[in-house]
């Protein structure tokens, strides 16, 4: 807020025996205050008195004011002159009333035990916001199997041939490198007793069992996962999120669902494609040591089962879906810093991976106790 009206300002500095006289002219705004702030500082240190002339004063704000309160309290004893009663003096004395008001008060550091429950109460905090969006995903689906027209069928198609087809390549070739190398390694011990026939069983079980849905489910993370969390995250901190709920639109039905429904469909076949391409390079490793390849179709026949298959599918589509359920809860729950879309994006692949080791973990347990 300003006094007067503004002009240019200036400062003429005299002494007067031990003391000093400022004089200041024209405008003392805040450009005028930071042109002569270091000047006026450095003359009005310790003066006996320090006279502070206004006469000339035209204008005055804010900055103004505390730069002249600032040297009063700089100068041993201050005498003001060319202050009459007005518009300038109000302006002085409401500023001085409000540098002389206590300021908050520092925080202070809290106790160790304070801090452990203040991190125990964040991630309980955080662990029912990821509880509350899992319910709320399912309400979503379950409302969209009574209307499944309302499923936005042609997002799901654009996020299955981005999760699903352009992820083929890549998951071929490592899945053959896979094979390749357990296969490889398996030779050195089993070569010892003569054994190397059975490394088509070692090689496909683990494939169709573990290795093939665990490989893929990292490959979906990584490429799927991440990308869900960015692009939810950045339509989180564009603010788009909260226009859909203005609108009356539920954004888990609308951005959700069909990012859940494209990683469930496209675990499974990526998590096959990992097994066959693993299974091929197995046979070109098992060809140089000699085996043609009708025996290692034999051995896959006699040892590898319809369920190891069916469990290593089924275990894929639920690694699918908590990887899609990870990325989008990710995404939005993104904040609103430059940072926010590039931590989504981390949270959804470390907590992608976390989820499916846990999850195999589970699946282990149950197949054991069901004799699989």
């Amino acid at each position: 807020m300003s006094a007067t009206a503004p002009g240019p300002a200036g400062l003429d500095i005299r002494s007067e025996g031990q003391g000093r006289r400022l004089a200041f002219r024209g405008a003392l705004d805040a450009a005028a205050a930071a042109r002569l702030w270091p000047e006026a500082v450095r003359a009005a240190r310790g003066a006996r008195p320090l006279t502070l002339d206004l006469g000339g004063v035209t204008g005055l704000d804010t900055a103004g004011a505390v730069l002249l309160l600032r040297l009063e309290r700089e100068a041993r004893q201050a005498a003001w002159q060319g202050l009459e009663a007005g518009p300038l003096r109000a302006l002085l004395d409401r500023t001085r009333e409000a540098l002389d008001r206590p300021g908050p008060r520092p925080q202070e550091a809290l106790p160790f035990l304070g801090r452990v429950g203040e991190a125990t109460l964040q991630r309980a905090k955080g662990a029912a916001a990821q509880v509350a969006f899992l319910g709320e995903s399912l309400v979503a689906g379950l409302g969209t199997l009574r209307a499944p027209w309302r499923l936005r069928w042609p997002e799901v198609l654009r996020h299955l041939d981005e999760a699903g087809l352009r992820a083929f390549g890549l998951t071929i070739l490592l899945g053959f490198l896979i094979g390749l190398i357990l296969a490889f390694q398996s030779s050195i011990p089993m070569k010892q007793f003569g054994a190397e026939i059975f490394i088509p069983n070692l090689v496909g079980i683990s494939l169709l069992r573990e290795l093939g849905p665990l490989m893929a489910a990292v490959i979906l993370a990584g490429r799927t996962g991440s990308a869900y969390a960015a692009e939810l995250g950045t339509m989180t901190v564009n603010e788009e999120v909260d226009a859909l709920r203005i609108m009356g639109i539920d954004p888990v039905a609308w951005l959700v669902l069909p990012r859940l429904l494209a990683a469930m469909l496209v675990m499974p076949v990526l998590a096959l494609l990992m097994n066959l391409a693993g299974l091929l390079g197995m046979s070109v490793v098992m060809g140089t040591l000699g085996f043609p390849l009708v025996a290692v179709v034999n051995q896959l026949q006699a040892w590898v089962h319809l369920k190891d298959l069916a469990g290593g599918l089924a275990k894929a589509a639920a690694f699918g879906l908590a990887i899609g359920l990870v990325g989008c809860r990710a995404g939005l729950g993104a904040g609103r810093g430059p940072r926010a879309v590039g931590d989504a994006a981390t949270s959804a692949v470390v907590g992608g991976i976390v989820s499916i080791v846990l999850l195999d973990g589970i699946f282990a347990v149950l197949f054991f106790r069901l004799g699989w």
